[in-house]
């Protein structure tokens, strides 16, 4: 792990249960048109590799390269890619990939930018990696974007302590709105920019999507920094967790995520520099 990257979540249980659910449909719809057969991938912070695997299929025969700074993390995007034999994996940091210059037609990240000390440079070397024409593609969710309701005791507490963990670690979790400015920064200036959302609402979503939060902040590395940073105690993040608990009883219970989302053209040979 790059100095410049802390993962806030970690890979707790209440972590991973949101990222396997992830899908190319649900999170990556923005990029399909730009999944053609044939064309390479490389799927940065790939996480348990649902996406990933929905790029595979979509893009095959057409290689598609599995990247997280986590092994172990790799070890289970194995599992959920299997019998697909298009797909290879690396270890890799974001802020220096070992890809040879202009390799990928498309390269993507979902809910990376948001935690990198400086997404910028992370935009520059995804850039550096794609070739001349390519696609450099970001998602990013926006947490002062999130909206919900009901608002029982103690779910009003879990977003301040979150921003203050995040930000502790050098992310920023209103990365969503960033994305533009972001990439302008990194030189692009042929910028796509588009927004969707997930929302979760049915008892079933209700009760798994309260077991992601509400348990993050009661048992994963989330909660570990909040008490070691001074940002929360271990009883006030139990008020948390039993107030995503009632939010998920109640039967008028709904969540909003947004997302912003960037889809990036890489320089061609010719074009004015960017940068």
């Amino acid at each position: 792990m790059s100095p410049n990257a802390t993962y806030t979540h970690g890979h707790h249980e209440s972590v991973l249960s949101s990222h396997t659910w992830r899908t190319v449909e649900n999170s990556a719809a923005y990029l399909v048109e730009h999944l053609r057969p044939g064309a390479s991938v490389l799927d940065v912070g790939c996480g348990p590799g649902t996406i990933t695997a929905g790029f595979a299929q979509r893009v095959a025969p057409g290689r598609v390269v599995a990247a997280d700074s986590a092994q172990t993390v790799l070890d289970e995007a194995r599992k959920n890619t299997e019998g697909l034999g298009n797909v290879e994996f690396a270890v890799a940091d974001v802020h220096a990939l070992d890809f040879p210059d202009g390799m990928f037609d498309v390269v993507h990240a979902h809910q990376v930018l948001q935690h990198v000390a400086d997404p910028v440079g992370a935009l520059r070397e995804m850039h550096r990696v794609a070739k001349p024409g390519g696609i450099v593609a970001a998602r990013d969710a926006d947490f002062g974007a999130m909206i919900w309701y009901p608002n029982p005791p103690g779910m009003d507490a879990w977003l301040p302590i979150y921003y203050r963990v995040a930000r502790g670690n050098g992310g920023e979790p209103d990365g969503g709105r960033r994305l533009v400015s972001w990439a302008r920064a990194a030189g692009f200036t042929d910028i796509t920019a588009s927004s969707s959302a997930w929302c979760y609402s049915t008892p079933e979503e209700r009760e798994w999507w309260s077991e992601s939060w509400g348990g993050r902040l009661l048992r994963s590395s989330v909660a570990d920094r909040a008490v070691s940073g001074g940002y929360a105690t271990r009883a006030e993040l139990r008020r948390v967790y039993d107030g995503w608990k009632a939010w998920a009883a109640a039967d008028d219970g709904w969540f909003s995520v947004t997302h912003g989302e960037i889809l990036c053209r890489a320089r061609r040979s010719g074009d004015q520099d960017e940068t």
